[in-house]
Formats: structure tokens, C-alpha cells, sequence
């Protein structure tokens, strides 16, 4: 994807887009890339998938984990090495998302832990049971 600001603007909190923008625009940016007449149900499952990667990535962990954690076979590895190579904004983006609601709350008064903790129900609450494997 492509915004007008930076992952450094969101983190900075110079530009307003969380993490209900974020999941919309991946979404789109899903579908778009998924050829004409592609089942719904496989498209949200995609959808999901591509985000569950990027939230692996952007809190530090590694492909090769999330393959595993997945347990990704021939062709979903493949797929997802090359979602992977074109994901690079993307993770930084949600790094900065998330990175941005954990300092809302410091910025708030919260010691570090419970501006954590604040920030993973924030997500949870966004998320809700579409995170396959991460909650």
C-alpha cells in the first residue's frame, strides 16, 4: 500500500490512521490482487492471513516461525514467502500503528506494562476472532 505519510507521521501521531484504516486498506489491497470472481470466503480467509503476517512480522518475529505456527505446507509457503518479499510497508505501517497505541498509553500515565496490555485488548477489541493464530 501507499499513503500520503509516513510510518514515522503515526508513530509521531502527525497522522491519524489506526488500526481499523490499516485492516480496510489491507483488505482492499487483498482483493485487488486476487483474480476476477474469486470466492468471498477465500478472500477473507486470505485477507486474514496476509494480516496475521504482517502482525508477526511488525511485533518482530520471524517467517519461518509463522510457517511453522501455520503449519504451512509446500504452497501456502510459498505463497506466504511471497506475500513476504512484498510486505515491507506494510509491517512497517502496522508497526507504527501499534507502536503508536502502546505510546498513547505511556503518554496517558500508564507505566509500560499496562499501556502493553491496553494496547493488545485495543487490538483484540479491533481484531475481535479474526486473528488465526496470534490470539
Amino acid at each position: 500500500m501507499e499513503w500520503e505519510f509516513s510510518a514515522e507521521d503515526v508513530v509521531q501521531g502527525n497522522a491519524d490512521y489506526g488500526l481499523a484504516d490499516f485492516r480496510r486498506d489491507l483488505a482492499q489491497e487483498t482483493r485487488l490482487n486476487l483474480p476476477q470472481g474469486a470466492d468471498q470466503v477465500e478472500s477473507e480467509k486470505l485477507f486474514e492471513l496476509v494480516y496475521d503476517l504482517c502482525y508477526w512480522l511488525a511485533t518482530g518475529r520471524d517467517l519461518v516461525d509463522f510457517e511453522r505456527e501455520v503449519g504451512a505446507d509446500p504452497y501456502l509457503a510459498a505463497f506466504l514467502r511471497m506475500v513476504h518479499r512484498h510486505s515491507g510497508p506494510n509491517v512497517a505501517m502496522l508497526g507504527a500503528i501499534l507502536q503508536r497505541a502502546i505510546m498513547d498509553g505511556v503518554e496517558a500515565g500508564m507505566p509500560l506494562e499496562a499501556a502493553l496490555e491496553a494496547a493488545a485488548a485495543r487490538h483484540a477489541q479491533v481484531v475481535g476472532d479474526a486473528v488465526m493464530v496470534l490470539n
